[in-house]
């Protein structure tokens, strides 16, 4: 299941006024105060969603609690929970998959049982919840979309781009309390996602992690000798 975690902010854009009475798919009384109080069968994917406006229009940004890993959605529709729904998973698949064909994974990735785990994983909820961690993540990565789109002079133009600026934020070094060691959140969900939708096991996880930085080592020297030459 998704368990979609809002801020204050969030929870009013999936909000709406009809006839004096608010419509709103957000509870207000989770399961717990705490999120990872949740988490003890592990099956559930918590997110925090946080909402702000960027050059007038309505910019969501959507956070994995235990990888960091980052969703942007730019433009959305407000109150369409719906909508919502199906863009996020639309995107979080596709950037996974964009991923996977870059680095060269598509060895670890099983179609069928990545299709058939997805399709177990389509019921949603929504809690109004916050993660003081979380949070902080998500206005750093709030700060550095408003700087770079004031210098684009527009949101990212396309699924194609905007997939490229979540990467290019999964990309960045992160730390928690939780964790003595830095980590990068695409690695996190990459790892998260053979292990949970492809039936991965741990050995071939790291694998493909490893056969990930060897591929990443091999698009940098390559740009390096392109811009020598």
């Amino acid at each position: 299941m998704l368990i979609f975690n809002c801020t204050e902010a969030a929870s009013k854009f999936f909000s709406r006024v009809h006839k004096g009475k608010t419509i709103t798919p957000v509870d207000t009384k989770p399961p717990s105060s705490v999120i990872e109080d949740d988490e003890l069968n592990g099956a559930d994917e918590q997110w925090l969603v946080h909402a702000i406006t960027v050059q007038r229009k309505h910019v969501l940004l959507v956070l994995h609690i235990k990888t960091r890993y980052c969703v942007i959605l730019a433009d959305a529709k407000k109150a369409d929970a719906e909508g919502f729904v199906a863009w996020f998973n639309e995107r979080w698949r596709e950037g996974l998959i964009r991923d996977a064909i870059n680095h060269d994974l598509m060895q670890w990735v099983d179609a069928g049982t990545m299709t058939d785990r997805l399709e177990l994983s389509r019921e949603y909820r929504f809690y109004r919840r916050g993660h003081r961690s979380a949070q902080k993540h998500i206005e750093q990565i709030a700060w550095f979309f408003e700087d770079c789109t004031a210098e684009w002079g527009c949101l990212p133009q396309g699924e194609r781009a905007a997939i490229g600026f979540d990467a290019r934020m999964n990309s960045q070094i992160r730390n928690t309390k939780d964790r003595k060691d830095y980590f990068r959140p695409d690695e996190e969900m990459l790892a998260h996602w053979l292990r949970q939708y492809c039936g991965v096991e741990d050995l071939g996880v790291q694998a493909a992690l490893e056969r990930r930085r060897e591929a990443e080592r091999e698009i940098r020297a390559f740009e390096e000798g392109a811009r020598i030459n």
